[in-house]
């Protein structure tokens, strides 16, 4: 069964940074998907970020020129920098990836996630 394990989460200021790290392990087939979502308390669970196989980048609008999402396929690990932080990115950021195949993958045959993260709490204040 694949883990996925976050890291990278903390507190910053407003217009700071931070980089998130997901290693997914025991991965079975060459191809899976894997993005980044979020949760803040009260609000439903969003997709903040996806790479596909080949490296075409999609993003939620609130986000973009701001995350910078990445993928070392060599190492299965995902990656998140987050610059110019707001208090609204203030969430719970989740890693997830679904079973994998054996053909690369767009975001648009992507969705199925069923391993995740225990996730990474982001905190921005003012």
């Amino acid at each position: 069964q694949v883990q996925v394990v976050e890291s990278g989460g903390g507190s910053v200021q407003a217009g700071g940074s931070l980089r998130l790290s997901c290693e997914a392990s025991r991965v079975t087939y060459r191809y899976f998907c894997m993005a980044w979502f979020r949760q803040a308390p009260g609000k439903e669970r969003e997709e903040v970020a996806f790479i596909d196989s080949g490296g075409a980048t999609t993003y939620t609008e609130s986000v973009q020129g701001r995350f910078t999402i990445s993928r070392d396929s060599a190492k299965s690990t995902l990656y998140l920098q987050m610059n110019s932080l707001k208090p609204d990115d203030t969430a719970m950021y989740y890693c997830a990836a679904d079973e994998g195949a054996t053909k690369r993958f767009i975001h648009a045959t992507c969705g199925s996630y069923i391993y995740w993260g225990q996730g990474t709490q982001v905190t921005v204040s003012n």
